[in-house]
């Protein structure tokens, strides 16, 4: 997943190098390939930072916020993967979504992070039912607390 070998062919989406016929040390394009697949596969991310943290753990992703610097320095919006004791970088595609585990939001990629909106808070009206805003209120507490909103 590090950007020290430049395939010649790759995938468009997700940008995984390809084997080619007769190609030697094949287990360089292989290995890199599954790395990017590990870090993609239900992505979760420790959250989103313009600097890159003191310590990761090897598998480690974060979202680099504009502004970067550091070794994230030039990857704005990207992904940063830590991987063999590196930063890779991945950049994100329309409508992939990820788990952010400082907020324990889902978000949603549709040219920048989205992440989940919660509904206005209730107010207003000349009657009020008590027993009623209580349930909706538990009910979007519920529904933040799981990620969906």
């Amino acid at each position: 997943m590090t950007q020290s070998i430049t395939y010649t062919s790759r995938t468009a989406r997700f940008d995984l190098p390809l084997l080619f016929a007769g190609q030697a040390q094949k287990e360089f394009t292989v290995n890199d390939a599954l790395t990017r697949i590990s870090a993609l596969l239900h992505m979760t991310v420790g959250g989103e930072s313009d600097t890159p943290p003191s310590t990761a753990e090897e598998g480690e992703c974060w979202l680099v916020a504009p502004s970067a610097t550091g070794s994230w320095e030039g990857h704005d919006g990207s992904v940063a993967c830590r991987i063999d004791d590196a930063w890779a970088f991945v950049e994100p595609v329309i409508g992939q979504r990820c788990y952010e585990i400082s907020t324990g939001a889902t978000l949603f990629y549709d040219g920048i992070w989205q992440r989940p909106q919660g509904p206005a808070a209730i107010d207003g009206g000349t009657t009020q039912d008590t027993e009623a805003r209580a349930a909706i209120a538990d009910l979007v507490a519920a529904l933040e607390q799981s990620g969906i909103i």
